[in-house]
């Protein structure tokens, strides 16, 4: 079998990614130096590329294999199979505005009074293809200029047949370049911090991101590699699901059992193993992390000698088969 190519984030997504690698179990050598790092597994080649890049080349068969972040897989519309979110990398794409602009509540109060004054409207950002559609998508834009497309403006090119909102290519430092460059950003963000630095505020949310894992549809369609991806997938997923879940171990009653598990539906398929006292049993299971304050006081009442458990990973195998058996899911619209 040829090795899945598996493309890995550069940049702010770069640490969480060898750390959600480190608790799966790979171990990954020599990413300060190279862009190929190696891995504990001969039949995975990874390369560290840029997330925006990395929808495409999956797309593209290129790569077989990557993790990047939702944005980009919308920004580059890219025809790829979504194995799953980890969950990391967290991100918000907002519109932003100085704070001076204290009228201004939402993007079409600040597009009707740009062309009020016969300007142009003009965004900054470094999504072009998202920004020109939720500028479309505005109400106030839909009633001025219908269907038509906001002008893109790059350094190479221009597209798009309505001037009088033009979206500019940003290179980084978007949060200054208004006023005197453009009247909003479209960025992205964490915590607000950065945009608060700038003297900006945030009007509107036009997605949440954050990390997945995504494969090469005609990749999946290959029975060997498909194998090893889902693997792979099998692995990450459960330190994701290990991050939400515990692991209890519970001592209780045989008089109690019954009461015990009908009072806890959490408890699914526990394992019931009996001790060296016939009159008690033990109850292991995996349960919700969330679950546990709202459980304890019926678990107190019912059963003794409660020891919890973080586990490291969870694998969900069956659900990872029956995902096997499933055809890719087409495009999303």
């Amino acid at each position: 079998m040829d090795k899945v190519k598996f493309a890995i984030p550069a940049g702010s997504l770069s640490k969480a990614t060898f750390e959600i690698f480190q608790r799966s179990g790979y171990k990954v050598s020599g990413q300060e130096r190279t862009y190929r790092p190696t891995i504990n597994d001969p039949k995975i080649e990874l390369k560290i590329l840029r997330p925006q890049e990395i929808p495409f080349f999956v797309s593209e068969g290129l790569q077989d294999l990557g993790i990047t972040g939702q944005d980009w897989i919308r920004e580059t519309h890219a025809d790829v199979e979504v194995l799953q979110n980890l969950e990391y990398g967290k991100i918000r794409l907002v519109v932003a505005v100085p704070k001076s602009m204290s009228e201004i509540g939402a993007m079409s109060d600040i597009m009707e009074d740009v062309w009020s004054r016969g300007k142009n409207f003009r965004v900054s950002t470094e999504y072009l293809n998202i920004a020109s559609e939720y500028i479309k998508s505005n109400p106030s834009y839909k009633k001025r200029f219908g269907d038509s497309d906001p002008m893109i403006v790059t350094p190479w090119w221009k597209k798009g047949d309505n001037p009088r909102a033009k979206i500019f290519l940003s290179f980084g430092a978007t949060e200054a370049k208004p006023p005197e460059n453009s009247d909003c950003i479209i960025d992205v963000t964490e915590t607000g911090s950065t945009l608060e630095a700038n003297n900006l505020k945030i009007l509107e949310t036009v997605m949440q991101s954050s990390a997945v894992l995504i494969a090469n549809k005609k990749a999946l369609e290959d029975t060997e590699k498909k194998e090893k991806i889902y693997d792979i997938l099998s692995l990450l997923k459960g330190v994701v699901d290990g991050s939400k879940r515990i692991h209890i171990f519970v001592n209780v009653r045989k008089a109690n059992l019954q009461e015990l598990l009908t009072s806890l539906p959490a408890l699914k398929n526990p394992t019931i193993s009996p001790l060296a006292d016939e009159e008690w049993c033990s109850v292991n299971t995996v349960i919700e992390k969330d679950c546990l304050i709202e459980l304890l006081p019926k678990i107190r009442k019912l059963a003794q000698g409660l020891v919890v458990y973080e586990p490291r990973q969870v694998l969900a195998l069956d659900e990872i088969s029956n995902r096997e058996e499933k055809p890719c899911k087409s495009k999303p619209k």
